[in-house]
């Protein structure tokens, strides 16, 4: 254990929510997320972006954002995030009662030489949806770049997508450059770089609150989309009807976990935190290194276990994503 870190102990996050045209009501009505906001879009989890920062819901640090937490404990991330310049992850709820706009996200080297900060490459876990709902995922077939601007301006872009039926348990691997959006009626969990850099290329002629056509980045669009029919396939991670584990997400930026319980697993935060978001059921996190450590988990509570903190142990009937960031390559060969 990292002596740095001996009095470090876990903490629920509030997370900032995004009221975006397209969302719903669900993250209020079912992951119990208070706000005044009539649509609640999104709620962002575990962040420390300028545009919504987390804040610490408990414990001694309870009412400063998690950068501010991670400034005074910066061994707090641990050690497989000292490569990043920042704090490499963003973590999200995603309500979509209605479809998100056609977009892209840049790759890291174009996204800071345009935009000053990190591309985005993501996944996404659906955790309901309504039935025949489907999301867009890259092109049916591979097009050219004239192709693709004349679609644009001809508004026949969705003659070219590929678009994706889904079920509840999917897992989507977006690369940064792959043209993507989710679909009306799916609720998932978002897994991300720490980014909000989003290219928007088509948007169904909606307007905003201003009343207006909502931005499009054609141009930058262009730029970064990869044009080939996308190599990824989904990746189904079956609901546990008793006790499973299934890794659904590795990449640099983050590695991903989905357990489902009826009784408890453990989890150990060695050279990284670890970030727990409960999908279904509840339970409560407690440690055998830390006397009288007591967390109460619920749908839609979001745990940061700061890194090299000892052993932590989840007990309940519960479904549960954890996100941590892996050693990397440099590091592995040490």
């Amino acid at each position: 254990m990292n002596s740095e870190n001996d009095l470090l102990l876990p903490f629920r996050l509030i997370p900032p929510v995004k009221d975006y045209i397209w969302g719903g009501t669900r993250l209020r009505d079912e992951f119990n997320k208070n706000s005044s906001l009539e649509r609640l879009a999104e709620s962002w989890e575990l962040s420390c972006h300028n545009d919504g920062r987390s804040i610490i819901a408990d414990g001694e640090y309870e009412g400063i954002t998690l950068n501010e937490y991670l400034e005074k404990n910066p061994g707090a991330a641990g050690k497989n995030c000292g490569r990043f310049e920042y704090f490499p992850v963003l973590i999200k709820l995603i309500d979509a009662k209605n479809d998100l706009s056609v977009q892209v996200h840049p790759d890291d080297e174009y996204a800071m030489a345009a935009e000053g900060e990190y591309g985005k490459t993501e996944m996404w876990y659906i955790i309901d949806c309504e039935p025949g709902a489907e999301l867009i995922y890259g092109f049916r077939e591979k097009i050219t770049r004239e192709q693709f601007r004349a679609a644009i301006e001809n508004n026949t872009l969705l003659d070219y997508v590929n678009k994706v039926p889904v079920k509840p348990g999917d897992v989507f691997f977006i690369p940064s450059g792959t043209l993507h959006a989710i679909g009306k009626g799916i609720l998932i969990a978002e897994i991300q770089q720490n980014s909000n850099t989003t290219y928007r290329v088509y948007d169904y002629g909606r307007l905003g609150a201003d009343g207006r056509p909502r931005e499009l980045h054609i141009e930058k669009a262009i730029d970064v989309t990869k044009l080939e029919k996308p190599e990824n396939k989904p990746l189904y991670a079956p609901a546990g009807s008793g006790d499973s584990m299934q890794n659904i997400g590795f990449c640099d930026y983050f590695t991903v976990n989905k357990y489902d319980s009826t009784d408890s697993f453990g989890l150990v935060p060695e050279d990284t935190f670890i970030h727990l978001l409960v999908i279904n059921g509840s339970g409560k996190l407690i440690s055998p290194d830390h006397e009288n450590f007591e967390l109460p988990l619920e749908k839609g509570t979001s745990v940061f276990i700061p890194a090299d903190t000892g052993r932590y142990v989840i007990k309940g009937k519960i479904s549960v994503i954890t996100t941590a960031v892996p050693v990397s390559d440099t590091q592995a060969e040490k």
